[in-house]
């Protein structure tokens, strides 16, 4: 909850003071109008093997509900023995689908404790399936750029996508085709927005994401996209749609198709995450509390406390608050300092003195983020006279490791006339 950052803006002598919050859940998208956009993205009942989809399930959970590396290890060797059962042996559809399944979700808990090259590895896999529906292979091509991109190899993430287009363009008589089609495009199209390029991105978005086939991690990029263009209104209307898809998914049950970073639950998280920064634009604090409140509590509910998905969306909340300070003249000093120093903890981010061999900066994981998350506590502390020559020691760190393509730290902090919007995407951990 967003309560955490009252602690976390305390500094030793524990001088910061309480703010209110109200943890009200509000419906994503209450309009009585609202149709299913899930076509593409569930597995029926019939497609699959019930035990099969219990023993993923049972793994999962075991997994996420102790946190344990024994319940790890535990969860691993279920989905293992799900694998090589005779549930999924076999070459008919149903059985490669569950086979399918229980790789996406190997890759998932892999992923989750920082094994990504095991975890791209198993979705390898899921090529090999060629009986399968076409949306397994097309969520395992999706959750492998995921992970590329996490891990800034922005290249092999365009070649992934690339084979994603190209499995879908050879099989227009397959089941959800035209989502599957809508959903490769998207794919590429994040990919740009990664790169900076805004107006390529464009073509790889289909409207549709607006209605027919508005759900999934395809919408979110697309939602994305129209905030960066600042097209505000129709951007949350698509990313409360996928909110409610995928309530939807989850009351229902079936097989959300998806892994790693790109699963339900970084669904989820990312939607929340990015509708409570566009409700920082436009000035609506109160809606971005209660979106990222959720978000935060999500993504301790699924992740370890220091696993870097909990950074990004305090990430997210640091600069909710910088916004709202700038715009109501308030003070959130404390608030954001304590926020952003946790962030700094749990990315890892490196001390100032840190320099190679050869003196340069350092290599730094999700560069962006923790640079942004280093230049804005730098502005913080440089509003506190003692702390200034700090803060100009911290900005140097900030701007030696930023690679975004698009933006500047200034940009960034909305520190000149560019008024460029800045996404951070908490599914990749990228800025867009």
């Amino acid at each position: 909850m967003l309560r955490i950052a009252a602690k976390l803006s305390s500094r030793a002598s524990s001088t910061a003071k309480s703010f209110p919050i109200s943890c009200t859940r509000i419906s994503p998208l209450p309009s009585p109008s609202f149709r299913s956009f899930t076509i593409g993205l569930e597995l029926e009942a019939n497609m699959v093997v019930p035990d099969a989809i219990r023993m993923i399930n049972y793994a999962l959970k075991q997994a996420r509900t102790e946190r344990s590396l024994g319940a790890y290890r535990m969860g691993l060797t279920v989905l293992k023995h799900c694998i090589t059962t005779e549930l999924t042996e076999g070459k008919d559809p149903v059985r490669e689908n569950s086979k399918g399944m229980a790789l996406l979700a190997m890759s998932t808990l892999l992923s989750e404790r920082g094994e990504y090259g095991e975890a791209i590895e198993k979705l390898d896999g899921v090529q090999d399936l060629t009986n399968s529906y076409l949306g397994v292979r097309v969520a395992a091509f999706e959750a492998q750029a995921g992970f590329h991109l996490e891990l800034g190899k922005d290249d092999l993430a365009s070649v992934v996508a690339d084979k994603c287009i190209d499995l879908v363009e050879k099989q227009p008589q397959a089941r959800d085709h035209e989502a599957q089609y809508v959903r490769a495009k998207a794919l590429k199209g994040l990919i740009e927005l990664v790169n900076g390029n805004i107006e390529s991105a464009e073509a790889f978005f289909d409207k549709s994401l607006c209605d027919k086939h508005g759900d999934g991690t395809a919408a979110v990029s697309y939602a994305e996209f129209l905030q960066i263009k600042q097209d505000y209104s129709l951007a949350r209307q698509v990313y409360r749609n996928v909110l409610q898809g995928a309530i939807e998914i989850k009351k229902a049950g079936r097989p959300y198709l998806g892994a790693g970073n790109l699963n339900l639950e970084g669904l989820t998280i990312g939607a929340m995450c990015s509708l409570g920064q566009l409700e920082s634009y436009m000035g609506n604090f109160r809606n971005a509390e209660i979106y990222l409140t959720q978000a935060l509590e999500k993504a301790e509910e699924n992740y370890d406390p220091h696993h870097p998905k909990v950074g990004i969306v305090l990430t997210s909340i640091a600069f909710m608050y910088g916004r709202k300070a700038i715009q109501e003249g308030s003070s959130a000093l404390l608030i954001q300092e304590g926020l952003y120093r946790k962030v700094i903890d749990i990315l890892k981010v490196p001390p100032m003195e840190t320099k190679s061999e050869e003196g340069a900066a350092p290599s730094v994981d999700r560069s962006d983020i923790a640079a942004f998350a280093r230049v804005a506590y730098a502005e913080v502390l440089g509003v506190q006279e003692n702390r200034k020559a700090e803060g100009e020691e911290m900005k140097k760190l900030a701007e030696a490791i930023w690679k975004n393509r698009r933006l500047s730290l200034a940009d960034a902090l909305g520190n000149n006339d560019s008024n460029k919007t800045m996404v951070i995407d908490a599914r990749i951990s990228r800025l867009l």
